[in-house]
């Protein structure tokens, strides 16, 4: 009472630095993008009741015998991007240097860190799609990438909600480049002038678009295999020409 009926003499300017000072240390902190690029992590983007959010997807692969392990209190429909997402790498394995048996002598667990919070939704698939690759391949992604979209079994891109908040926070965080859903392209009208100049963002169509710009490098496609049968033949045929060839024999 007496601090109030006092007259004081002092004023306190508070800004950005002096918060903490009066107001106490913060109770949430924004996600920020990663330093260095990784192999098997992805910068996803979620939408929550309060805004955007950084998504951390991590994917590591193990000599196994083919067991898959999801963790991160992940709901139904994300588990399935996952499964939608294996599909999409098992159908594209040679064309992204990568066994076609990958599957049977690896383990894979995928993980979404912050475990104690609940996550779910089909908007995350291009992100678990694209960590599984990086690491089967150990090519690292780009840790100023971010990416949103849901995947089909054929690769393709499908548009997401909340694409506002995503962005918001994708600026927020330090991220450069944010992959989008084609489709999503219109909702760019309504976003502020400040974020779209803020940040590179390109539509993708399909899967092979992202690895392009979110992998440091493109995968190298495995070489077909000639088998022992075929080398054999062939030096059989050749033996039997050469053959020929000291007969006399010729052909015309």
């Amino acid at each position: 009472k007496n601090l109030l009926m006092d007259k004081r003499h002092k004023k306190a300017i508070v800004g950005p630095r002096q918060l903490e000072k009066y107001l106490g240390v913060r109770r949430f902190r924004y996600g920020e993008a990663e330093e260095h690029n990784q192999v098997g992590q992805v910068t996803g983007l979620a939408w929550t009741e309060v805004g955007g959010e950084l998504l951390t997807i991590e994917a590591v692969v193990l000599k196994g015998s083919g067991k898959q392990q999801f963790t991160g209190k992940l709901g139904e429909v994300m588990q399935e991007s996952i499964q939608a997402a294996m599909s999409v790498v098992r159908s594209r394995a040679k064309s992204l240097g990568i066994a076609e048996d990958f599957y049977q002598k690896n383990d894979i667990h995928v993980h979404v860190p912050e475990g104690a919070t609940p996550k779910d939704g089909p908007s995350a698939g291009v992100g678990m799609c694209t960590a599984i690759v990086s690491g089967l391949t150990g090519i690292p992604v780009r840790a100023d990438v971010a990416m949103t979209g849901e995947i089909t079994l054929r690769g393709e891109v499908l548009p997401i909600g909340g694409l506002k908040e995503k962005l918001l926070a994708a600026h927020r965080g330090g991220i450069k480049i944010v992959l989008i859903p084609d489709e999503n392209t219109k909702d760019l009208v309504d976003m502020p002038d400040v974020i779209k100049k803020g940040l590179d963002i390109r539509p993708v169509k399909w899967i092979d678009q992202v690895l392009e710009v979110a992998l440091e490098k493109v995968p190298v496609p495995l070489k077909k295999n000639v088998s022992k049968e075929t080398e054999k033949s062939k030096k059989t045929a050749s033996q039997d020409s050469k053959k020929v060839d000291n007969e006399g024999v010729t052909t015309h």
